[in-house]
């Protein structure tokens, strides 16, 4: 996170001042950071919090950063600091603090002030904003501060016990500051209650400290007996003590330092960016449903005091795969389908699968599952049936998908369009003589090899033969619907690999729901007369009849969420007045 975390404290003599500021480098530390360790000050140690491990290394430092008064530096002149160390977190000389986070190779800096004389300025303002103008009312809390040019801020304002000042506290704050607003509004929550964590515990050291002093010498009756002085001269006798003595804790900065930079590290890493291209899909918006529909389903079973016996019937919705189980078969068999028991008996992608079947009943069997007719296959894998649905459903929208994968019975066309079932499972005979459904049967192959150039890697499938049949054969003449021709040459372009013919097929889906709105919209919403339906029909290059029963099927698919803005915009009264 491109941020800076600094501590900031009120002078009585001098104002607002910047104690401690820690930042972030993603390139080389600057030339005065990183001319080598210091002497006899090599201290190296591994620092870990919040799950973060960093190593921290005392270095030398440029004379921005404290350790010189020079005339060229951002920082205060030396005759602007408090002869007590009030003004000053690290005393003239000393390194700063770096630590190095292994895993994306950025360093975090903490010193007194910026190297940077820019990065200085806006630290300051924002410190002098922090301790002035911008407080919450009682001047203990957060708030929140800033612009384009200077950067936002999150402040929090606290005090801190003192025996030696007036009203008995200092006034310090802990600011951070960085250019987007929008991450750092978000990150409100998290900085509030780990920067609040980290006042408490400076609160609760300093209360230690002022409770030992009052009870060994009591200020309060010592001023009330002490005769008046004035108040410019008490003033200039009243320099602040510093942190580290009002603590009593010498490894004050070091832990700062720790803190500062985990909390850089963490607000960095607790939030990601998505990138969204235009609105969500028909199929996103159908599985939103789905499993807002599970989950109120859920709720309500959770909430019923008496839970019913589910019934032996599958239950099938849109978009939604339900298995029936044989008496003797068991529910973890059943589940075991999706988790590691699925044997190499599969189909990998439509392109293999019209490799197995050959390329005319493939044809076959597209046609019908464009067309939203029944889809049986019987074969006693289970894997293999599952495999053969999973690939077929990627050629229809989610919400045209009604799946039973395996099933003792036959089941109506109207619960389901992919029905898996048993061998020995009897088929009506006007479903098998019907053209509106197609029955793939698996059967054990007569020879040893049925397709011993196909399959180097999975002989599994050579078993096997495929029979498709239906009681409305596809033509290999016939011209069929438009998305099945640009499905079939995708699949025999071997110029395209399996996921470029993927990301085809999603695009054609969509080229297709499109149509499927336009005449939803115009047939179903405004009640265009059949003249005019045939006409768009033409424009959309859809007026074919295999096309107008694709979009016709396909129209069952879209979500409710689409059907029920469509019905609320063309009801609502400033609608009714524009198409007048």
């Amino acid at each position: 996170m491109n941020a800076i975390v600094a501590l900031c404290h009120f002078c009585e003599l001098h104002g607002p001042r910047t104690l401690f500021c820690t930042e972030v480098l993603h390139s080389p530390l600057p030339q005065g950071a990183s001319s080598g360790d210091i002497s006899g000050q090599n201290e190296q140690a591994e620092e870990e919090e919040g799950g973060i491990q960093m190593s921290s290394r005392i270095r030398s430092h440029s004379p921005a950063e404290g350790a010189s008064a020079d005339s060229s530096s951002p920082g205060p002149k030396k005759s602007d600091m408090c002869e007590a160390s009030g003004c000053r977190s690290l005393a003239g000389g000393h390194p700063g603090y770096v630590s190095h986070d292994k895993e994306t190779s950025i360093k975090y800096v903490s010193h007194q002030h910026p190297n940077h004389p820019q990065l200085f300025s806006i630290v300051r303002q924002a410190c002098v904003r922090s301790l002035s103008c911008e407080v919450c009312p009682g001047r203990e809390g957060p708030i929140f501060f800033g612009d384009e040019q200077h950067g936002f801020v999150f402040s929090h304002t606290f005090f801190i016990k003192d025996s030696l000042a007036r009203g008995f506290q200092r006034w310090y704050s802990i600011i951070t500051i960085m250019m987007d607003r929008i991450y750092l509004i978000n990150s409100w929550p998290f900085l509030l209650g780990k920067i609040r964590g980290i006042i408490d515990e400076l609160q609760g050291k300093a209360l230690k400290v002022f409770e030992a002093e009052q009870y060994g010498c009591p200020q309060r009756a010592q001023r009330m007996n002490t005769a008046f002085t004035p108040f410019l001269h008490q003033r200039n006798g009243n320099a602040a003590r510093s942190l580290t003595s009002l603590t009593n804790d010498e490894n004050l900065w070091a832990c700062l330092h720790t803190s500062f930079a985990w909390l850089l590290k963490a607000c960095g890493s607790r939030l990601t960016e998505k990138l969204l291209e235009g609105a969500p899909t028909e199929d996103t918006l159908v599985q939103m449903e789905k499993l807002a529909d599970l989950k109120e389903e859920s709720e309500g079973w959770d909430g019923s005091e008496e839970e019913e016996k589910p019934s032996s019937q599958p239950d099938v919705v849109e978009g939604q795969e339900l298995s029936k189980c044989s008496p003797e078969t068991s529910l973890p068999d059943c589940n075991s389908w999706n988790v590691a028991h699925r044997r190499l008996s599969v189909f990998r992608s439509l392109r293999h699968m019209r490799q197995v079947l050959g390329a005319s009943a493939f044809r076959m069997l597209a046609w019908h599952v464009l067309m939203g007719n029944q889809v049986i296959w019987k074969a006693r894998d289970m894997d293999l049936v599952q495999s053969a649905f999973d690939v077929l459903r990627t050629m229809l929208p989610v919400g045209c998908v009604r799946i039973i994968p395996y099933s003792d019975q036959y089941e109506e066309a109207y619960r389901c369009n992919f029905l898996g079932l048993r061998p020995h499972v009897q088929i009506p005979s006007h479903i098998l003589s019907s053209e509106f459904a197609v029955l793939v049967e698996v059967r054990t192959a007569t020879r040893s090899s049925l397709y011993p150039t196909l399959f180097d890697e999975e002989q599994s499938l050579n078993k096997y033969e495929f029979v498709v049949t239906s009681g409305s054969p596809v033509a290999a003449d016939r011209v069929g619907p438009t998305i099945l021709n640009k499905i079939e040459a995708a699949l025999t372009n071997q110029n395209l690999s399996v996921d470029v013919v993927e990301q085809c097929l999603v695009c054609l889906k969509e080229e297709w729901m499109n149509k499927v709105k336009v005449l939803f919209k115009f047939t179903k919403v405004d009640s265009r007369p059949k003249e005019d339906t045939q006409k768009l029909l033409s424009i959309l290059g859809a007026a074919e009849e295999d096309n107008v029963k694709l979009l016709k099927f396909w129209m069952t698919g879209l979500s409710k969420t689409y059907k029920s803005h469509l019905m609320s915009t063309v009801r609502s009264p400033t609608s009714s007045e524009s198409r007048n």
